[in-house]
């Protein structure tokens, strides 16, 4: 008998939606305060796409956090990126599956489409699209004869939607950045980060890799001006300080990297970051984490990194904005206590509402990942914070 497909189950996600502020410049001084929980969704571990193709063959049979494998669906999981599409509407990309190449193959990569209603406190899943690669633009094999990319091909870990509706993504396997049409089409031939190429590479030819597995674009910027894409690694790349992420430049007219690279310095090279966004010209959000969940974790947080290095240091400047951890809950939203702590191995989502307000979403690592009970596959939990203070963004930062 087919399982059931599980759609989106009732969720509640208030946003706090205020006015964007005119652009005044950084605020001055140092750490911004408590950040509050203004909303909170949370979408069922087990929610699959509807009538799709099994997957989950080459991961075992577990049961993992209690949920056996494979799976008679392709399950709405990972959610690696987001682009808020100003309607109401999110665009969510999904990784590369299960967190490798070798057990990842039968993982249609996918962007999904989600509309939270906050008057029936639902979130409906509005269809999506699969990544592929008709026009033969990828110079290697594919998985899969018909080309609809897997997570055996790319791991894509983050998004950003250009002026003209296509989307750029970030792959962790090259490091390449993927161009892909409004409906999932790749226009172009991957974009390789010169000098920079992961264990997963398929053209590593004789001097090897030079960036760890799992390590390559994890965030995804795209500039105010929208000229410029700034894909920022998750990993330190062989040679540079332990530690140091290189933040790279991207010329979205010339579609060529600029050589111009900033230095995202993390707190202890035993971290790694999780997503970015920008706030203006010189400052981007950034999410820094520890890889431990539940009462392992102990560092996530949200800091705003500033390229124009006033302490002459060689790295952006960082102010911490939240810290994910402690965050204050005085309505009590989403039966949590008066301290809401999101304690995901795995946090990789952050987009700006208002000027005060950021939603910040986790990848559950379905089905792997128990950071909020113990023993019980994660959902992905969507919140919206309100900030201590005012960004002071830069208007073009909500488009």
């Amino acid at each position: 008998m087919r399982r059931p497909s599980i759609m989106l189950g009732a969720v509640v996600l208030t946003v706090a939606l205020a006015s964007p502020a005119a652009a005044k410049g950084p605020q001055q001084g140092g750490d911004f305060g408590r950040a509050t929980l203004t909303g909170f969704a949370s979408l069922p571990a087990e929610t699959y796409v509807p009538d799709s193709e099994p997957s989950g063959a080459l991961i075992g049979t577990g049961p993992f956090n209690g949920i056996a494998a494979p799976f008679r669906d392709q399950p709405v999981q990972g959610f690696s990126g987001v682009v808020d599409r100003h309607d109401g509407t999110y665009d969510v990309l999904s990784d590369n599956g299960y967190g490798n190449k070798a057990n990842s193959a039968d993982y249609l990569l996918r962007v999904h489409r989600i509309k939270p209603d906050t008057r029936t406190g639902t979130v409906r899943v509005l269809g999506g699209f699969h990544l592929t690669d008709p026009h033969r633009k990828v110079p290697f094999a594919l998985t899969r004869a018909d080309r609809v990319l897997t997570g055996a091909d790319f791991d894509v870990e983050s998004i950003t939607r250009a002026a003209d509706g296509t989307y750029w993504i970030g792959d962790e396997f090259g490091p390449w950045l993927l161009h892909f049409s409004a409906t999932g089409t790749l226009l172009d031939a991957p974009v390789a980060l010169p000098g920079v190429k992961a264990p997963e590479n398929p053209d590593l030819g004789a001097e090897g890799p030079n960036l760890g597995s799992s390590k390559g674009f994890e965030g995804l910027v795209r500039s105010v001006d929208g000229r410029s894409l700034y894909p920022l690694l998750e990993g330190t790349v062989t040679g540079d300080t332990p530690g140091d992420l290189r933040f790279s430049q991207f010329d979205l007219r010339t579609r060529a990297y600029t050589g111009k690279t900033f230095v995202y310095r993390l707190e202890s090279p035993a971290h790694a970051i999780g997503d970015a966004i920008a706030v203006d010209r010189n400052r981007f959000l950034v999410i820094e984490r520890d890889g431990g969940q539940g009462d392992g974790a102990l560092f996530k947080r949200l800091y705003l990194a500033d390229t124009r290095d006033r302490n002459k240091d060689g790295a952006l400047d960082k102010t911490l904005v939240a810290d994910l951890l402690d965050i204050a809950n005085p309505g009590r939203l989403g039966g949590f206590g008066e301290t809401f702590r999101f304690p995901f191995t795995t946090i990789e989502d952050v987009v700006l509402l208002d000027d005060r307000t950021v939603a910040v979403l986790n990848d559950n690592n379905f089905p792997f990942s128990s950071g909020r009970t113990p023993g019980k596959a994660d959902n992905n939990e969507f919140i919206t914070l309100r900030l201590d203070r005012r960004l002071h963004a830069d208007p073009r930062a909500f488009r």
